[in-house]
């Protein structure tokens, strides 16, 4: 019941990082992989990647906050491969600026891409999913989309209104056989967060690695292999029954209220 044999998944902004992990393991459960992001160059280092873990992947130069350009590239993969089962939504920006300072250009950038992004992405889909009969919507939420933080207002706005895109999708279209689900990761360990996980010169943690595994009764980082098995159990048959559901793979942060100060 987990197999993707003979589906079609495409994962946006899937060149590196959570996207390119959760490629892999839908593609090492037997899906054919269809990724994008938003240059060339970028592309062609993310089909650099797939390659090397032997793995044939279809990559496409599209900004998800593009609605035209999203029409084009759905249309083409259609063409090119068939139509898309899974669509797992991605692409995504953080801008860490204290609210105050935060101008509403870049407020309305996080916005645009971390959620009107995934809108334009799954509508543009869902039709053709209709015809065929069904598929899966995968959107990769946040813990951001159940609480707050300093300096990421926009960020955590935009995950909690993922959230509940992610609910709305499956309300209006669970009829069509189609679930939309969530995976709302932790704190993951990735080239982008190892300068919070650097020894310090004394041979302390950083700070915000001290915190992070005070707050984590996993007691570690997550590694992105670790959204391998609830991406595939979301993207296959084996969660038929589910929708409208965000599954935090979190190391069990938002359960715990944290220690007792000494």
């Amino acid at each position: 019941m987990f197999s993707l044999k003979g589906k079609i998944a495409f994962v946006t902004g899937a060149s590196y990082g959570i996207g390119f992990a959760i490629a892999c393991a839908l593609s090492d459960a037997g899906a054919k992989i269809v990724f994008n992001d938003i240059n060339q160059e970028l592309v062609d280092k993310g089909l650099s990647a797939y390659k090397e873990k032997g793995i044939e992947a279809f990559g496409y130069v599209c900004d998800v906050t593009d609605e035209q350009k999203v029409k084009e590239t759905v249309q083409n993969i259609e063409n090119d491969i068939g139509v898309i089962d899974i669509l797992v939504n991605n692409a995504g920006i953080i801008k860490r600026i204290p609210m105050c300072e935060m101008s509403a250009e870049e407020w309305r950038q996080v916005i645009d891409v971390d959620l009107t992004g995934p809108f334009i992405c799954s509508k543009t889909v869902i039709p053709s999913m209709i015809k065929k009969g069904g598929g899966k919507i995968i959107n990769i939420c946040s813990m951001m989309s159940e609480l707050g933080r300093e300096t990421v207002s926009a960020y955590a706005a935009a995950k909690g209104g993922l959230k509940m895109l992610t609910r709305n999708i499956a309300s209006e279209y669970g009829e069509f056989n189609i679930q939309c689900n969530g995976i709302g990761p932790g704190y993951i360990a990735t080239p982008q967060t190892a300068p919070l996980r650097e020894k310090q010169a004394d041979g302390s943690r950083h700070p915000f690695d001290s915190f992070i595994i005070s707050k984590t009764p996993a007691a570690r980082w997550g590694i992105a292999e670790d959204l391998a098995g609830p991406a595939v159990f979301l993207a296959s048959s084996a969660s038929d029954f589910v929708n409208g559901h965000v599954l935090y793979v979190d190391g069990g942060i938002l359960a715990y209220i944290g220690k007792q100060p000494k």
